[in-house]
């Protein structure tokens, strides 16, 4: 039988309570039953994230390919979609799915993510030439960003006053004017959604390739926040300078991505106040939190 790693085990019971529990347990059982059912075999050990696990395989009909199982939450209800769409191009390719067991069969990259290059233009360069290559047209079934950006009016207005209002007005207004500019009227593009170093992988038939989208519709330039909401951005704001750092990774990123700066910079603006909202809410380092509160406001 498979044995769970226990940090995961501990983590997943501790956010999700009994749900996490029962799925943990059956965890096991589960990983087995695929390995059968699409002939694998292990090989290499048992990784995981911070909501499902990744096991190395080798397939009787496919190249080196790992399995994922995530925890059933509907945060993991389209990523296999989102892989479909793209039929791996600048993503990992889909062999296998079960939608029921929140379990995917996939191409194994080729070793080792972006988040080891340490050239910081070639690394942004990189992520911004990613998501041109991923924005295709979406399948029907893919939640729209429009309809989710719907409710965070409310929330961010209701969660600043809960907080004690920690961001200047002019920070917040900026962010609820971009919502109700950018979020009714959206394309039809496929949008990663968490787009950023450790969720790209090297790959063999091409340079890089993406993991883990979260599968949404709508502007590309939604995912600007988790590029340079990064490791890798963070020294910048730490620098003498911080907002001329920021500008002109943003600037690199955009022009390799193709995306309009100033939507870029408002929708990562809008993104930073939420999370750093969400930051304080669920008790975030407080370094976090600062450069979160910076981005805001260098945004504006």
């Amino acid at each position: 039988m498979i044995e769970i790693p226990e940090a995961f085990a501990h983590e997943t019971i501790g956010r999700e309570g009994e749900a996490g529990r029962v799925w943990i347990a059956a965890l096991p059982q589960l990983l087995d039953d695929v390995l059968r059912r699409w002939s694998c075999r292990p090989d290499g050990p048992l990784m995981h994230g911070n909501v499902g696990v990744v096991m190395p395989v080798l397939a009787a009909d496919h190249p080196p390919a790992v399995i994922k199982v995530s925890f059933p939450h509907p945060g993991n209800d389209f990523e296999a979609a989102a892989f479909d769409a793209w039929d791996g191009a600048g993503a990992v390719r889909l062999f296998a799915r079960d939608d029921a067991d929140y379990a995917m069969l996939l191409e194994r990259g080729s070793g080792g993510s972006l988040s080891e290059v340490a050239d910081f233009d070639d690394a942004v360069t990189a992520l911004g030439e990613l998501s041109l290559r991923l924005a295709v047209e979406a399948p029907p079934e893919l939640p729209r960003l429009s309809r989710l950006v719907a409710e965070w009016p409310d929330e961010i207005a209701t969660t600043a006053t809960q907080m004690g209002d920690p961001l200047p007005g002019r920070v917040i207004d900026a962010a609820l004017a971009t919502l109700r500019e950018l979020g009714p009227d959206q394309p039809e593009t496929l949008v990663h959604g968490d787009l950023h170093d450790s969720n790209v992988l090297r790959g063999d038939r091409e340079p890089w390739l993406a993991i883990d989208p979260k599968g949404y519709v709508g502007d590309r330039a939604y995912d600007t926040i988790t590029v340079i909401r990064s490791y890798r951005f963070a020294p910048l704001l730490f620098s003498a300078d911080p907002a001329r750092g920021l500008r002109r990774g943003l600037d690199m990123y955009c022009e390799a991505a193709r995306i309009d700066r100033d939507r870029a910079r408002r929708w990562a603006q809008l993104r930073a106040v939420r999370a750093a909202l969400w930051g304080r809410q669920h008790g975030e380092p407080d370094w976090v939190v600062r450069i979160t509160d910076q981005l805001a406001e260098i945004l504006v």
